[in-house]
């Protein structure tokens, strides 16, 4: 009988979703209560272009909060772009969290561009992924179960959707939108991932997913358990890439040398000497050390005859300016796939 009910509720709360957007445009908020299923939540309307969607996850018990940016044109059906935050999933930081829509130009850039734009807040340090046990520190996170299973059913209906999606992503979620895709490859059908290191089964590869993940606390060993348990294997895009084929895909990653967004003049350093050193110093290690998986996960595409548009860059730290040059770059093979 319980498992009725879950069906019951998911229908009865799908339908409702088109009737929430609706009064929402004349109330400017409206909820729907959380149950035992995943619902919208609530909606609040920024302006024309912009909103928040607040979407209930039952795999994680608990509200998300989404940044959408709307079409330009909503006269007709459109398809949709998640766009995945970096380590922080958008949570550190409050006002000046490090999020697309604060670190990049995307809502200007997406302000004629008939595609809704999907940003979970939320996730950090998780991989997006589903963790095998809650963690005392990051708690407990079932993230592909949400973005792929959970979430899609509920922005088609509120937005009103073609069902056809993109995802991408950078740093941590560089890695996320690989492995998205691979456990859901009907659901996308291209695949923009910056500056990951898309290996996870190597020594190298988990050397890098711990740092992450320990960053804040957590335990990569409640993730995907000890170093020698075959979940690291089965989250491994370059080890299981034949899922990517027939995706889309566009990869980059810069050099970790210097290069036109490592100035003082750049928006995102804004004239900080310690903001600069921090991001050739630090980032350029970090966008160094993605290189190299990012051209083991090309030479792995390249031996198994999957087309991928591969962008090396020759110079480029581990930062925001690059990654806004990333979307910018991608766009064209991104609006085409989804047509």
């Amino acid at each position: 009988m319980r498992a009725i009910r879950h069906r019951t509720i998911g229908r009865c709360r799908a339908l409702a979703v088109v009737t929430v957007i609706a009064a929402s445009g004349l109330f400017g908020q409206v909820s729907v209560a959380s149950a035992d299923s995943p619902a919208l939540d609530r909606v609040e309307h920024i302006n024309d272009r912009q909103m928040n969607m607040y979407v209930y996850s039952a795999a994680m018990d608990k509200v998300i909060r989404l940044e959408v940016i709307r079409p330009e044109d909503t006269s007709v059906s459109r398809p949709t772009l998640y766009l995945l935050n970096g380590a922080g999933g958008g949570e550190d930081g409050g006002a000046d969290a490090a999020t697309w829509q604060t670190k990049t130009d995307v809502v200007d850039f997406f302000a004629d561009k008939n595609v809704n734009v999907v940003t979970p807040i939320g996730g950090a340090y998780s991989y997006y992924t589903d963790w095998q046990q809650p963690d005392p520190v990051l708690g407990l996170n079932k993230w592909t179960t949400f973005l792929t299973e959970e979430l899609p059913p509920i922005v088609d209906a509120t937005l009103g959707t073609t069902g056809v999606n993109a995802i991408a992503g950078l740093s941590m979620a560089g890695t996320s939108v690989l492995n998205l895709a691979e456990s859901a490859p009907s659901l996308y059908r291209a695949v923009g991932a910056f500056s990951g290191c898309a290996e996870t089964s190597t020594q190298p590869g988990q050397s890098y997913v711990t740092f992450v993940v320990s960053a804040r606390g957590g335990n990569a060993n409640n993730m995907w358990g000890p170093p020698s348990d075959p979940a690291w294997i089965a989250h491994d895009p370059v080890v299981n890439a034949e899922k990517l084929r027939g995706i889309n895909l566009y990869i980059s990653n810069g050099s970790g040398m210097p290069g036109p967004h490592d100035t003082l003049q750049d928006p995102q350093v804004n004239g900080d000497i310690g903001t600069l050193a921090n991001q050739v110093i630090v980032g350029g290690a970090i966008e160094a050390g993605t290189n190299q998986c990012t051209q083991r996960l090309a030479e792995r595409l390249s031996s198994l005859g999957i087309p991928a548009t591969v962008d090396f860059r020759p110079t480029g730290t581990h930062s925001w300016g690059y990654w806004q040059d990333d979307l910018h770059n991608s766009w064209p093979m991104i609006a085409g796939s989804l047509g």
